[in-house]
């Protein structure tokens, strides 16, 4: 019987961009001075009850991040994303969303925290202050890393990104951890998340500029598109609550980056391995 051969070389200088905008980020954490979480943050525009529930809309948009993590999940778990030789004919060949099984994981902590944003933020929006606002973007660091940890497995090499994954986790969640404890000690700096975001979105941009493996990857784009559109939405929260009075920016902001959740788990669903990535000997 013929043997299959996954065919995809390291090539470190795929690596170098991400290496470089990463030591960027340390030295900016370690060098740009501390900023206060602004104190009219909680102050959200649309404070409307409903059901009994306060802040009724900010809480519900959350419930899309659940369906985003729950459909990314059910994607990544499918039997047919399992890779298997064409000489069983197994359906999955056609389209094997991972070239090897192990690279599901990234995905599935993506994924797993997304669905935890969901409860982090309907806990936070519910009484909105520092305390709950922690699991909120613990949440969301974790979703941040994972994805950039997917990217360096699709489109530089598996055992590169893999080995990054917890470390990548560990430090994203220190930022958040370093800036409650910031708070609880009354000198609040929000500085090193605030970075992280930033981070992730240029490593994400510079991931999606190298070929993956697999079809489908210019998603990227627009997940990336979905995240900065969030990003307006959220800053302008009351101008969008005063258009129509229908919804805020908040609320928006909410379904905007979910559906950048979604359309990670549509990018999954629709791709395969590219097929000069596969050569039988």
């Amino acid at each position: 019987m013929e043997s299959l051969k996954i065919v995809h070389p390291f090539r470190p200088v795929r690596l170098l961009p991400f290496v470089l905008v990463t030591a960027l980020a340390v030295l900016a954490v370690l060098l740009l001075p501390p900023m206060s979480q602004p104190t009219a943050y909680h102050e959200f525009a649309d404070r409307r009850a409903l059901f009994g529930v306060p802040n009724f809309f900010d809480v519900a948009s959350s419930v899309a991040f659940l369906l985003a993590g729950l459909a990314g999940l059910a994607v990544v778990f499918r039997r047919r994303t399992a890779f298997e030789h064409p000489a069983f004919e197994h359906p999955a060949f056609e389209h094997p969303a991972f070239e090897h099984p192990i690279e599901r994981w990234p995905y599935a902590v993506f994924f797993a925290a997304v669905l935890l944003t969901a409860v982090g933020s309907a806990y936070y929006h519910l009484a909105p202050d520092n305390e709950r606002l922690f699991w909120d973007r613990a949440a969301m660091a974790v979703a941040f890393m994972a994805l950039i940890a997917a990217q360096l497995v699709d489109r530089v090499d598996v055992r590169a990104g893999l080995a990054l994954l917890l470390p990548m986790l560990i430090a994203g969640v220190a930022t958040v951890l370093y800036w409650r404890a910031s708070e609880r000690t009354g000198a609040g700096d929000v500085m090193p998340y605030a970075i992280l975001q930033g981070y992730g979105a240029v490593a994400l941009l510079l991931l999606a500029l190298q070929p993956s493996r697999y079809t489908h990857g210019a998603h990227l784009f627009w997940v990336l598109f979905a995240y900065l559109a969030a990003k307006l939405m959220e800053h302008f929260d009351r101008e969008l609550l005063a258009f129509g009075h229908v919804a805020s920016g908040h609320t928006l902001k909410h379904l905007t980056a979910a559906v950048g959740a979604f359309v990670v788990c549509r990018m999954l669903h629709a791709r395969s391995v590219r097929p000069n990535r596969v050569a039988l000997t």
